[in-house]
């Protein structure tokens, strides 16, 4: 089951070394983790929530517009402690999220086919260190797994 965590924000960047590797106005921060076992069919799963999820206010100030309608960005940053198990102590076990070559396969392909649907599109870095920093608007934030569970 891929994850992730949404974010509406008024901006955010991320920087890898110091320097950015990327950065949207309004629009989606979202984290992604990805879980041992996932596939093309959670990519396509998620891209689709994200992508119609509605968070923006409207003329009224209700949650009605998607992302496209509120004219913002999206970016994409790899986070595998989204699978950090902490059930059994202190220190996150990372057992259930994918094996990093699969990890960077699927961060990929979720990158390809959010461009397809959306733009503007930014993404982090896969296995950097990141520095992420992000005005939250609201703060609204919604979890989504791949499963349906969120």
């Amino acid at each position: 089951m891929m994850r992730v965590v949404v974010q509406r924000v008024d901006s955010a960047l991320c920087r890898v070394n110091g320097e950015e590797v990327g950065s949207i106005d309004r629009g989606l921060l979202v984290f992604l983790g990805v879980g041992e076992g996932d596939g093309e069919e959670d990519v396509d799963y998620l891209v689709k929530k994200i992508i119609g999820l509605r968070v923006f206010g409207d003329e009224e100030g209700r949650m009605e517009k998607n992302v496209a309608e509120a004219r913002g960005g999206v970016l994409i940053i790899p986070q595998f402690t989204l699978y950090g198990d902490v059930s059994r102590g202190l220190r996150p076990s990372f057992d259930r999220a994918a094996p990093p070559g699969r990890a960077e396969e699927l961060y990929e392909l979720f990158l390809k086919k959010m461009e397809a649907k959306h733009s503007p599109v930014a993404s982090g870095e896969f296995g950097a260190m990141m520095d992420i920093e992000a005005d939250n608007d609201g703060p609204v934030t919604v979890l989504i797994d791949s499963d349906g569970e969120f």
